[in-house]
């Protein structure tokens, strides 16, 4: 299969020749990958205002966050799937536009189930867009810009998700215009409407020469996988974990295996399924996906908590508690810069030394939790945020890279879609395991030791990452 790019309507005749996607393409589509890792984060810190102005209860809140962050992973890949068929920018630009409606209609939520069904439209929306960021990537780039390009998408994720906090805490504290919370959505108009006028003009347009059609009952048994997965881990605890939870629970196990099955056989049989069961074959992608698996269960479980025990257990403001972060978001942002030298030289042993260094860091945060509690904020976490960022930063980048390393540009789509559905489920999956585990151990043991054991147990997983990095690759593609 070839890959027809082209920055104009497609004429029929010879294929033209695939165009680079320049820097003011490369920064528009990192803005699109910024802003659903933003939103994702944005909310935490903003919750408690949320809670109180709409008279929400904890399972509704949860819902906000799940709502988003399900909808965003059960749609992904379906999303990857259509813009090799209709049009990456295409679909790069319908799903910018909605995704800027849809923050119109969370930041305009007259209640609660509002904005719980804006929040999942927005999600929908989000599926749409990011999956083009990195197929464009894939299908325009080659050599080292496709390097340099990868790295920098890998810095914006881990930033965004950062800066997504620290960016909340600040919008509701200045309560722009008396929006309040509402701010931390309404500000993605603008950035929408500019990210459309520049995409419309600077981002090329890729699809595949001969797409597959859509997979219907691989994206119907990968949404019922997730969803009987991530719905009653993240609701089960506020719900009081009725039979419902544990029925499905039950049943995540027989979904995911029918939707194995089903993408086995239609990749045997020469079609393209959802998620070619083939894929896996490319060693890179394999190793590096179950990197991420742990990784991003640790980071969303980390800053979810922290939102939540700095502004309920030591009293911080939302500005106070979003900046507490900001040495973590600094040193990674300045270590993802170094992050490609250090990649031509050292391989990908950046990623165990980045896992070491995180895991220093974490345990700095845990015992700074302990010693200094409830007087826990910017000082006293600031030498372990700065370590542990620096470790991120290590890690992050360079695995995302590595992840589409080898995937043909045919199947770029393809491959965008199930990384981003793996590190998006994952991040809906620690909030939904490490919160409820913080949440459920705060009655009885009080908000500092369960936040300590909290950050013990996601100190586990990073070693965990560590240990899952010495079988990588040992150079990058």
């Amino acid at each position: 299969m070839t890959e027809t790019i082209t920055s104009r309507p497609v004429r029929t005749g010879t294929p033209e020749a695939p165009p680079a996607l320049g820097g003011l393409g490369l920064f528009t589509v990192l803005l699109g990958a910024a802003l659903p890792l933003v939103d994702f984060f944005i909310v935490n810190v903003a919750l408690p205002t949320i809670g109180a102005d709409l008279s929400a209860g904890e399972a509704v809140l949860e819902l906000v966050v799940a709502g988003y962050g399900v909808a965003y992973a059960v749609l992904l890949v379906l999303g990857g799937r259509l813009g090799d068929l209709l049009g990456r920018r295409r679909l790069f630009l319908g799903g910018m536009a909605a995704f800027g409606l849809t923050s119109l209609a969370c930041g305009l939520a007259p209640d609660a189930w509002s904005l719980v069904a804006a929040r999942v439209a927005q999600g929908a929306s989000a599926a749409a867009m990011l999956p083009q960021v990195l197929a464009t990537i894939q299908a325009t780039t080659t050599g080292p810009r496709r390097a340099k390009a990868m790295s920098l998408y890998g810095a914006t994720a881990g930033l965004s998700m950062v800066a997504g906090q620290i960016l909340g805490g600040v919008l509701v504290a200045a309560d722009i215009a008396g929006t309040g919370w509402r701010s931390v959505f309404l500000v993605n108009v603008p950035v929408v409407l500019a990210g459309l006028f520049l995409a419309a003009r600077a981002v090329p347009e890729t699809r595949s020469a001969r797409p597959e059609p859509v997979d219907v009952p691989g994206t119907f048994l990968l949404a019922a996988s997730i969803l009987t997965l991530l719905v009653p881990l993240t609701e089960g605890r506020a719900a009081g974990w009725p039979l419902w939870t544990w029925l499905s629970l039950a049943a995540f196990p027989f979904a995911a295996a029918a939707f194995y099955a089903v993408e086995r056989r239609a990749d045997r049989a020469g079609r393209t399924p959802l998620v070619p069961p083939s894929l896996f074959a490319i060693v890179s992608l394999r190793r590096g996906l179950l990197l991420i698996v742990p990784f991003s269960i640790g980071f969303s479980g980390f800053m979810f908590v922290i939102a939540v025990a700095l502004q309920q257990g030591a009293g911080l403001g939302p500005v106070a508690a979003g900046l507490a972060l900001a040495p973590l978001a600094v040193v990674f942002f300045l270590f993802s810069l170094a992050g490609p030298r250090l990649v031509a030289r050292y391989g990908t042993r950046v990623v165990p030394t980045g896992a070491v260094l995180q895991g220093v860091g974490l345990a700095l945060m845990t015992l700074a939790a302990w010693r200094s509690w409830p007087d826990l904020g910017l000082v006293e976490l600031l030498p372990g945020a700065a370590v542990a960022g620096a470790g991120q930063a290590l890690q992050l980048p360079v695995v995302l890279r590595l992840v589409l390393s080898e995937v043909p540009a045919e199947r770029a789509g393809v491959g965008s879609g199930v990384m981003v559905t793996t590190q998006q489920s994952s991040l809906a999956l620690g909030v939904a395991t490490l919160g409820t585990l913080f949440l459920s151990l705060t009655p009885g043991m009080g908000m500092r030791d369960a936040l300590v054991t909290t950050l013990l147990v996601q100190l586990a997983g990073v070693a965990l990452t560590g240990l899952l990095s010495l079988r990588l690759p040992r150079t990058i593609a």
